[in-house]
């Protein structure tokens, strides 16, 4: 039968869809597929769709798309394009100067493309692979929003609970502030004071009484401001709420259930198998990072190493409820909003940056930290996700990212014509 609301032709079973096969194109903007003559049945079995989200849903059929496709077609169209992309990566890293990159693309939680470029480290002339690690910057803020989420599910904590509920010491201005507003950072909250010492090894509570003093920027609510305190005070509730350090919390969670084998807190003591360096630019010249003590990388604001092999199996469960429900994602993913009932000017969720660009929605977000440059993004309806890991504090990733991207919407739409 013709499925009219997917717009793609397909017959059901309870169990089993059949989609017409051959020479098959993706529709990005429908999540399904596009029919030429002469096509075979193809016999593909799927879980009850009663129990599938419409983003669920859209993602299975973008993939039964791609497996249906002859393998030498796809072959061919992906080797092409991804050598045009490639050849993009190496001349942006050569204009911006970056010793290394690594980039991941996705389709439908499917690698199509995952490729080192220069080199990890410039002393040891060690190059970029799929398997280098890179530290995260605030890319990891998606993890700690996940795990905060994944507590307000089990009932543990509510987003509209008072900081002093579990911070009974703090402030009286904390008793307005609440972990919806952390998380979607309209709490008042702000960034580390110019004068913090990077170079002292704090514990937690030095780290808690530090935020503690810093007097609200404005009231709770009524506006939005990046704040990597906020979210080192998100970590430290994690570790209040379960009694577990939030980096450990994370690795029981998320990293070993979505077998993330290289993803970690950053540890610069530990002997970890294929770690690039950090670099930055001093006057036009190549330097190493600039050291900062032990305990500043363990912050739940962007403290971690990863791969962009580890962030395929991140970006995949994504698609599905093996960490939290759709339901929980999608409210991740749409704009916090203010007291006055109007969404954030950043158009910021929990822990990802939500907003369209040209014409596609996109969820994403970028970080920095000792001489590392990360961005991911995840254009939802496409199916599509780009990821950019570079060892340089002036790289740029998040350009490269929506470039890859463009080139591969492109390319979806030159198949369709």
């Amino acid at each position: 039968m013709e499925t009219a609301a997917l717009g793609c032709p397909v017959e059901q079973s309870s169990t089993v869809s059949f989609v017409k096969a051959g020479k098959l194109r993706l529709r990005p903007d429908l999540g399904c597929l596009r029919r030429n003559r002469n096509v075979d049945w193809c016999r593909i079995p799927t879980p009850p769709m009663t129990r599938r989200s419409p983003a669920a849903l859209c993602a299975a059929i973008v993939a039964i798309a791609w497996s249906c496709i002859p393998p030498v077609a796809r072959a061919q169209a992906t080797s092409a394009l991804s050598r045009n992309v490639s050849t993009y990566v190496r001349t942006e890293m050569q204009r911006q100067h970056i010793p290394g990159v690594a980039l991941l693309v996705s389709r439908a939680g499917k690698i199509v493309q995952a490729e080192g470029f220069g080199l990890s480290n410039v002393e040891l002339q060690v190059p970029v692979k799929p398997e280098t690690i890179f530290q995260s910057g605030s890319v990891g803020k998606q993890f700690t929003a996940t795990a905060v989420m994944m507590l307000v599910e089990e009932g543990k904590i509510a987003l509209d609970d008072p900081l002093t509920k579990y911070f009974p010491d703090a402030p009286a201005t904390w008793k307005e502030v609440t972990v919806r507003e952390l998380l979607s950072h309209t709490a008042g909250f702000g960034d580390y004071p110019k004068k913090f010492n990077f170079r002292k090894d704090w514990t937690e509570d030095e780290l808690l009484k530090l935020v503690e003093s810093i007097p609200l920027a404005y009231p709770p609510g009524t506006k939005w401001e990046y704040s990597n305190l906020g979210y080192l005070t998100l970590g430290i509730l994690i570790h209040r709420v379960t009694r577990e350090f939030y980096g450990d919390f994370l690795q029981q969670r998320i990293f070993h259930p979505l077998d993330m084998q290289t993803t970690r807190i950053i540890s610069e003591t530990d002997i970890v198998p294929n770690r690039a360096a950090g670099y930055r630019l001093v006057k036009g010249e190549l330097k190493n990072q600039e050291w900062v003590a032990p305990m500043v990388n363990t912050t739940a604001d962007g403290s971690l190493y990863f791969s962009i092999l580890d962030l395929a199996k991140w970006d995949a469960a994504l698609y599905t409820e093996k960490l939290l429900k759709h339901s929980t994602l999608d409210q991740m993913w749409t704009p916090a909003k203010l007291k006055n009932g109007q969404p954030n000017k950043a158009g910021y969720g929990f822990g990802w940056f939500i907003g369209e660009k040209h014409g596609h929605h996109v969820i994403s977000h970028d970080g920095a930290w000792q001489g590392f440059k990360s961005a991911i993004a995840r254009y939802v309806n496409d199916q599509l996700t780009v990821v950019v890991l570079a060892n340089l504090e002036q790289a740029k990733p998040g350009a490269i990212a929506e470039h890859v991207a463009d080139m591969y919407l492109a390319d979806g739409k030159s198949e369709k014509n």
